[in-house]
C-alpha cells in the first residue's frame, strides 16, 4: 500500500513538471508552400584562415602527382596512438597554404572551385590532366544551450544546415526557444549574427539555414523554464513530505 501511495504522487508530479503548450514544440508551423520553398539557398564555403585543408592531388601519371601530395609518417605503434593520421594545410592569418613543389598560395577567399582554377595554372606545364580531391579537415560547428548533446562537433562534409547541426547535437529540449536560434559567424574579422524560426516554414529561404565552417549556434531557453524548475522542486519537496507522512499513518493504522 505504502508503494502505491507514493508511485501515485510521484506520477502526479511527473505530469505537472511536463504539462506544456504541444504548439510550443512543433517545428514548421503554418502553411508550407512546397513551390515556394523548394529553391535551395545555398553557397559554398569560402576558405579562411585557420582552416586545415585536404588537398590530394591526381594525374593522368600518378607516380608524377605524389611528389605534391602530403604523406602522414604516422606507422605502426606511433600510429595506434593517434587514430587521426590524416595531414593537411593549414591556412595562416595572411591566407597561405605552403604547398610541396609549388611554393606558398593564396586561398583564402576561395571556393573549392576556384581553388582548382589556382592548382590547374600551378600543374600545366608539370602534370598531364591533373584534377584533385579538396575538403576541410576541420568543419566544425559548436552548439550550444538548451539542447540535450551540447558541443563542439566536426563534419565530414561542407553542406550542412541547421537541422543537420542541431540533429547532432540531440535535438531542443523542451524548454529550448524554438523562434529565435542565434547563429554567429565571423567573416573579414567582424562578427555577423543571424537568427533562425523552426517554427517557420520559411526557415528554409532563410541565408543563415546552411551553416559555414566555425558557425556558433546558441539555443536560449524559454522564459518560463527557470520558473517551471523552481516549482517542480517545490512540488517535489511537499509531495515528497505528504508520502512520508502518509506512509507513517499506514504503517501505524496497519499495526493496530
Amino acid at each position: 500500500m505504502r508503494l502505491s501511495y507514493t508511485g501515485l504522487i510521484a506520477l502526479l508530479v511527473l505530469m505537472l513538471a511536463s504539462c506544456g503548450n504541444p504548439k510550443e514544440l512543433r517545428y514548421f508551423q503554418g502553411e508550407f508552400d512546397t513551390a515556394k520553398l523548394s529553391q535551395v539557398n545555398y553557397s559554398d564555403p569560402v576558405i579562411q584562415a585557420g582552416d586545415v585543408l585536404s588537398i590530394k592531388v591526381y594525374s593522368d601519371d600518378n607516380a608524377a602527382a605524389d611528389p605534391y601530395n602530403m604523406i602522414s609518417t604516422a606507422s605502426g605503434a606511433s600510429a595506434s596512438t593517434q587514430p587521426n593520421t590524416m595531414m593537411g594545410y593549414e591556412v595562416d592569418n595572411a591566407g597561405y597554404i605552403q604547398m610541396a613543389g609549388l611554393g606558398p598560395l593564396k586561398v583564402s577567399d576561395l571556393t573549392f572551385l576556384q581553388l582548382q582554377g589556382v592548382l590547374d595554372k600551378k600543374f600545366e606545364k608539370l602534370l598531364n590532366h591533373p584534377y584533385y580531391n579538396i575538403r576541410f579537415l576541420n568543419f566544425k560547428i559548436t552548439i550550444l544551450g538548451d539542447v540535450s548533446r551540447p558541443g563542439t562537433y566536426t563534419f565530414p562534409v561542407q553542406k550542412v544546415s541547421i537541422m543537420d547541426a542541431l540533429g547532432m547535437a540531440g535535438d531542443l529540449t523542451i524548454y529550448g526557444k524554438r523562434d529565435n536560434i542565434l547563429v554567429v559567424r565571423e567573416k573579414d574579422g567582424k562578427r555577423e549574427f543571424g537568427r533562425l524560426n523552426l517554427k517557420s516554414p520559411d526557415i528554409f529561404k532563410s541565408e543563415w539555414f546552411y551553416l559555414k565552417q566555425n558557425d556558433m549556434v546558441y539555443v536560449d531557453m524559454l522564459n518560463k523554464k527557470a520558473v517551471t524548475t523552481d516549482q517542480t522542486m517545490r512540488w517535489i519537496g511537499i509531495s515528497t513530505s505528504i508520502a512520508s507522512m502518509a506512509a507513517l499513518i499506514i504503517s501505524i493504522t496497519s499495526h493496530k
